[in-house]
């Protein structure tokens, strides 16, 4: 059988095969903490389900326009302004299956073979994959865990070459946490626009900021506005993965594309996911804030963990729920590299993490504390005695 190329080059994302392996040893009666998946804990709130619920007993199971309900984008566009400072009509919104879809339609739309998109690293582990599934390539570009794996405008321009095409832009960074200062998202928009490059900016953790205001790039000027792609969803912040539900926002020429791309493919985000979204909009961000200040305190207690622990380091992340540790003291003997750790942890604790090389960035782990306090401290029970053993 033959396959395409662009499918041959494409890795399967590690952070759902680490929880589909924790997934299975529990089938088997095994006791796994995952820390694996980037899942709030927490229920989608009832408001949601209940707007969800009567739109399916009103009938709002059919087909909807492409780019989501009239009454979605309209949302969405005012929360961006409200909320953002980015004015955008709801004609330059497109409801999308979920941000990972949106990111797809946006690489879609861009790129040509050859094309080259700027990859921050550590990334999200589908950035560079999608990218190759639509002819891109990917150039990554290493920060540094001495600067809190912040993103600089020195770094963007290095990397930049006649072939760069756009920016990948994420904040607060899932696997890290960082969170780019405004006065560093001016200096890399200043860079993009002298040297044509667009902006995607992944925004999904902007209501998990702890100790740094998060900034659209797209709110900093007209100009820059034009050359962004601001992606969001309703995932982590109403806590709504399974739902499916993001958005794209973007000058119309381009939003129109995007539109083609979803008509031709997907039809339609969920029609009765959609009417929960609405709900969530009105909301106003209550519903996140208060998982905010529960994930601050999760956040301090697995760092302190962490920084207790001989031989690993760990910056605080800024916003998100990651932990990203430095466990390359650890890796040595039968120990070979982070994934040789990470089935260590697996095996040997009971605890399922995610390798750093799967974000691009190897002796790291990833850990998410959008699990139950009583969940971190048991694993991080485990991990100490784990690492003691190595010791």
């Amino acid at each position: 059988m033959k396959f395409s190329e662009r499918i041959l080059r494409v890795q399967p994302s590690q952070t759902l095969v680490i929880t589909a392996k924790a997934a299975e040893l529990r089938r088997k009666g095994i006791d796994v903490i995952g820390f694996g998946a980037g899942e709030p804990d927490f229920d989608t709130p009832d408001f949601v389900k209940e707007a969800a619920i009567k739109a399916l007993k009103e009938g709002k199971t059919k087909y909807t326009p492409a780019a989501g309900i009239p009454e979605l984008r309209e949302g969405i566009a005012k929360r961006l302004k409200e909320k953002n400072n980015i004015d955008y009509s709801p004609s330059e919104v497109v409801v999308t299956p979920g941000a990972k879809m949106a990111l797809y339609e946006v690489f879609a739309i861009l790129l040509n073979p050859g094309d080259e998109v700027i990859v921050p690293a550590p990334y999200w582990v589908s950035y560079t994959e999608q990218i190759k599934l639509c002819d891109g390539k990917p150039v990554i570009v290493e920060m540094s865990e001495e600067n809190g794996f912040v993103l600089t405008a020195d770094l963007v321009k290095e990397a930049i070459t006649e072939k760069t095409k756009a920016l990948v832009l994420n904040t607060p960074s899932n696997p890290t946490g960082a969170v780019i200062p405004k006065s560093e998202l001016e200096k890399i928009a200043e860079v993009c626009l002298e040297n044509n490059v667009m902006i995607i900016s992944d925004e999904c953790y902007e209501e998990f900021c702890y100790d740094e205001e998060h900034v659209s790039i797209a709110s900093l000027s007209k100009e820059v506005r034009d050359i962004t792609f601001t992606v969001n969803a309703f995932s982590k912040a109403y806590s709504m993965t399974g739902w499916r539900i993001g958005w794209v926002a973007a000058p119309e020429e381009y939003i129109k594309k995007i539109n083609i791309i979803q008509s031709q493919t997907i039809s339609n985000p969920t029609s009765f996911a959609q009417y929960g979204a609405l709900a969530a909009l009105e909301d106003k961000g209550k519903f996140p804030a208060m998982m905010k200040e529960e994930f601050r305190k999760r956040r301090d207690y697995i760092v302190d963990e962490f920084r207790s622990i001989e031989g690993i380091t760990v910056p605080t992340p800024k916003g998100a729920f990651y932990v990203f540790p430095n466990i390359s003291a650890y890796i040595k003997g039968d120990i070979k590299n982070d994934i040789d750790f990470t089935t260590y942890l697996l095996e040997e604790a009971k605890v399922a993490v995610v390798p750093g090389s799967a974000f691009g960035k190897e002796g790291y782990i990833r850990l998410s504390y959008a699990t139950s306090m009583e969940n971190i401290k048991e694993g991080m029970r485990r991990i100490k005695e784990a690492l003691k053993k190595l010791q």
